[in-house]
């Protein structure tokens, strides 16, 4: 098993000399006091432009620094035995060690030019991090659905990682690099283009707008198409907490259990637990300050359900490692409610931008995921394990949510994905930031959609070369990993 860096990522990072880009802390008030005219918000987004030039964003010159030593330091606080199902699933290909290594890019980002323009990023903006989920009133909405490095900074480090995922991806199917550079072209164009009607629409209008699913099948060009994506809708509208029931638990000794299915999912082994009256106060007290950052509507609905099981759930790639639970809950002896208890951890973004202003890092998570989502999970909060001092936050599971399978589309379906993916981004900065702030910067011209392209490209070499150093490392045995 690969050893836990002794090293963080501050380590790493002094090793460059790196140090913190100068924007605000994550309390984006200061963003909106005396705001003016969109008109004069326009020309301070053009003015910016005089400091860090459109072109600058399409730099790409990534000095010597070893992706390995970087990764190793994002490991230090993960579960040990973990690590190599980490290092198992991004080994697989070039995208799956994209979705792994958003500390890597995050320290790239901090030494390239970039903007003064401030948003709540979402902090891992790749096109796997976006799909279908649920309104508290049962609406499919489309959107970003990964909150965990979530901390304001320049919008364009989320407009460039997004873009050089869909070049990856591209690149996976193995089309060609003219098809590339028009997918992310079009990217760009669509979020330009959105920026430039939220940043002239009403304040309340841009909060409660929602990008429906019904929206992206008014963007698929194709009978096929629409059909593959009716498909996805559907299948999203089963997932609830009772579809779970169905197929993930079991009666043992006559009780409702989660169903182990080892390595993803699996109770911790009676011998390695707390006291069990230890263990179930860790846990009740867990819950009780959870409970106490719902709304108290919420808090009414909370308290109908009465925990039942839990177990510890495997989830994603770049999260592999850090704590997970699946909990079941049940109301009236029959009506189910399974929540996701998952680790916050510190940003990788908190390396190069100021620190979080929230002490429990559930907390950044979820006011993040609020400021970025149209409409949010009406159980999302969070919580601190007491005896271990980890935060975590809380969200219903597989709650109507839906992915979209991109290994399977063509540069059409790419195309077509890609403007939703930009719609969604821009709505989400519209909300959390200055749209006609951002509308300034990005301008007109398609200026900004070819430094984003040629960016995006090269990345995607970087990305490549990155993961092969991973590669050679698990072959000459330095890193060893789990195949599941």
């Amino acid at each position: 098993m690969a050893k836990s860096a002794t090293r963080t990522r501050s380590d790493v990072s002094a090793e460059h000399g790196e140090t913190k880009s100068p924007v605000a802390q994550d309390d984006l008030s200061s963003l909106f006091a005396g705001r003016g005219s969109i008109a004069s918000r326009i020309d301070a987004g053009k003015t910016a432009r005089a400091k860090v030039p459109r072109a600058q964003l399409g730099v790409c010159k990534i000095e010597d620094r070893d992706p390995i030593a970087l990764l190793d330091a994002s490991n230090v606080g993960r579960v040990l035995e973990l690590i190599p199902i980490r290092y198992g699933r991004m080994v697989a290909s070039p995208f799956a060690f994209y979705r792994g290594a958003a500390p890597l890019m995050a320290f790239d980002l901090s030494r390239l030019p970039h903007s003064d323009v401030i948003v709540q990023l979402g902090g891992d903006a790749h096109l796997a991090n976006f799909g279908l989920f649920a309104s508290p009133e049962r609406c499919i909405l489309f959107g970003p659905n990964d909150f965990d490095e979530t901390l304001p900074g320049p919008f364009d480090w989320d407009v460039r990682r997004l873009a050089a995922s869909f070049v990856i991806a591209a690149r996976n199917r193995g089309f060609a690099a003219r098809d590339q550079r028009e997918v992310v072209r079009k990217l760009c164009e669509t979020f330009r283009q959105r920026i430039a009607e939220f940043s002239s629409m009403d304040t309340l209008d841009v909060w409660y707008y929602q990008f429906k699913a019904e929206s992206m099948l008014a963007i698929a060009d194709s009978i096929t198409e629409k059909k593959k994506e009716l498909a996805v809708i559907g299948k999203a509208r089963q997932q609830s907490s009772r579809s779970v029931l169905s197929h993930a638990t079991e009666l043992v000794n006559g009780k409702l259990r989660i169903k182990d299915v080892p390595p993803l999912v699996y109770h911790v082994p009676r011998e390695k637990s707390h006291d069990q009256q230890q263990y179930h106060d860790l846990v009740r007290h867990f819950f009780a300050d959870y409970r106490l950052t719902l709304p108290d509507d919420r808090r009414a609905l909370f308290d109908r359900y009465e925990l039942v099981d839990a177990a510890v759930r495997v989830v994603g790639v770049g999260s592999v490692g850090t704590r997970c639970y699946e909990t079941l809950f049940v109301a009236d002896g029959e009506s189910p409610l399974f929540l996701q208890v998952k680790e916050a951890r510190a940003s990788v973004l908190e390396e190069y931008l100021p620190p979080s202003r929230y002490s429990n890092h559930g907390q950044r998570v979820v006011n993040g995921q609020r400021l970025l989502q149209s409409a949010s999970d009406i159980f999302l909060g969070w919580s601190r394990m007491r005896h271990t001092g980890n935060d975590f936050y809380v969200r219903q599971l597989r709650d109507m949510k839906g992915a979209f399978d991109f290994t399977t589309f063509d540069v059409e379906d790419l195309r077509e994905y890609a403007v939703s993916c930009a719609h969604a981004l821009a709505h989400s900065m519209a909300k959390s930031g200055d749209p006609a702030l951002i509308c300034g910067y990005v301008g007109k011209s398609a200026e900004f959609d070819e430094a984003i392209a040629q960016f995006a490209l090269a990345y995607a070499e970087q990305n490549e070369a990155d993961w092969s150093v991973l590669k050679a490392a698990v072959k000459s045995g330095k890193i060893q990993v789990i195949h599941e």
